[in-house]
């Protein structure tokens, strides 16, 4: 498996628009996040996590011409923002995305000009697939949904063979660890030092990547008030890193 960190920043993206902090201002790379998505690449397939309003810079920066399936955890504009920029995918056949009923129905109201019976010339060809909480396949692959709950929103994650991917949680259903266990790799929310009313801070996604105990676990979805990679990095446990823009991990 192959997992591309397209980005990993909170929703308004580092640095953020009109702030002088000096992780908006930092000259390192690593501290300028896009909004958050990776791309997974298994079984000879390539799917995306999340296609966020900087989704045409990070397929152009990555140079990734070919998506077999789009996963989608919820509604929220960071996340769903660059469903039209996948016209350029669309030209031989549907793409296809699969998320929960409300997320459809959310990204129906937001671009109803795809789905109309006469289409404008142009518009992308979107396949909506509404999955539940058991598992499915998407281009053939395995994927099993992990309840997360987004303050009082229930949104999903997803274990794909032995990553899973949990963004924009606070917390987690107990019934949910079981699916969790025997990880090679778990990327998990962690927004900032402190506490947040929707998203995990720090410490709390320390607590349940003790619990889960991956193998590695990269933390994703952070705004500036994380720090700057470079001295944060180094105050985490080994097995813990802080993940970065166009991070590459191979397991």
């Amino acid at each position: 498996m192959r997992v591309i960190f397209l980005g990993t920043g909170t929703s308004t993206g580092n640095p953020e628009i009109g702030c002088q902090c000096e992780v908006c201002t930092s000259p390192d790379p690593r501290d300028w996040r896009l909004r958050a998505s990776v791309s997974v690449e298994t079984e000879g397939k390539r799917i995306l996590i999340d296609c966020g309003p900087d989704f045409r810079w990070q397929m152009i920066r990555e140079r990734i011409y070919h998506l077999d399936a789009v996963l989608l955890t919820h509604e929220h504009y960071d996340h769903v923002g660059g469903l039209d920029d996948l016209r350029p995918f669309c030209r031989e056949k549907a793409v296809d995305i699969y998320t929960e009923a409300n997320v459809v129905e959310a990204i129906k109201t937001r671009i109803p000009y795809v789905f109309k019976e006469h289409k404008y010339p142009g518009v992308p060809n979107l396949s909506l697939h509404t999955v539940g909480m058991e598992p499915f396949e998407a281009a053939g692959v395995r994927v099993i949904p992990i309840r997360v709950m987004h303050g009082r929103l229930p949104i999903m994650g997803f274990r794909i063979g032995d990553m899973a991917y949990l963004t924009d949680l606070k917390d987690l259903p107990e019934e949910e660890y079981a699916k969790l266990m025997g990880l090679e790799v778990l990327i998990i929310d962690a927004l900032r030092k402190g506490t947040h009313p929707s998203h995990e801070g720090l410490e709390e996604a320390l607590e349940k990547i003790a619990r889960i105990r991956p193998k590695e676990a990269y933390l994703t979805h952070m705004s500036h008030r994380v720090g700057l990679q470079a001295v944060v990095e180094k105050e985490l446990p080994p097995h813990v890193h802080y993940a970065y823009d166009r991070l590459a991990l191979e397991f």
